[in-house]
């Protein structure tokens, strides 16, 4: 049986500040994924921001999966994370200062 891929880009040139979360993808028929960020503009940010990976049964409450990583501060820089064993719906969320702010892009790859 061949296995099923997808490439969905979820934000594009979508600016993040404060506490931000992608859109939300059903994912549940892949068996892994891959979510990439890639920073547009500069981040105004001293301190790193951390993205976390979501999962949610619904799409509607989320909880955090446990991978985090640092959003990029220079604009072209990519971050990526793989996931796999989760429900029927990912996204990303942010955690930024107030005034913070970044464009993003976000583009997620899952194989099934």
């Amino acid at each position: 049986m061949m296995r099923e891929s997808a490439h969905i880009v979820v934000e594009r040139n979508t600016t993040w500040e404060g506490e931000a979360a992608s859109e939300p993808y059903e994912v549940g028929w892949a068996k892994e994924a891959i979510l990439f960020v890639q920073v547009l503009a500069p981040a105004e940010h001293q301190y790193p921001a951390q993205v976390r990976v979501q999962l949610s049964p619904d799409g509607i409450h989320w909880c955090d999966e446990g991978t985090r990583f640092d959003l990029p501060s220079s604009p072209g820089d990519v971050v990526c994370a793989r996931v796999a064993h989760f429900g029927g719906w990912l996204r990303l969320a942010v955690s930024m200062k107030k005034s913070v702010s970044t464009r993003v892009l976000v583009s997620l790859h899952l194989k099934g």
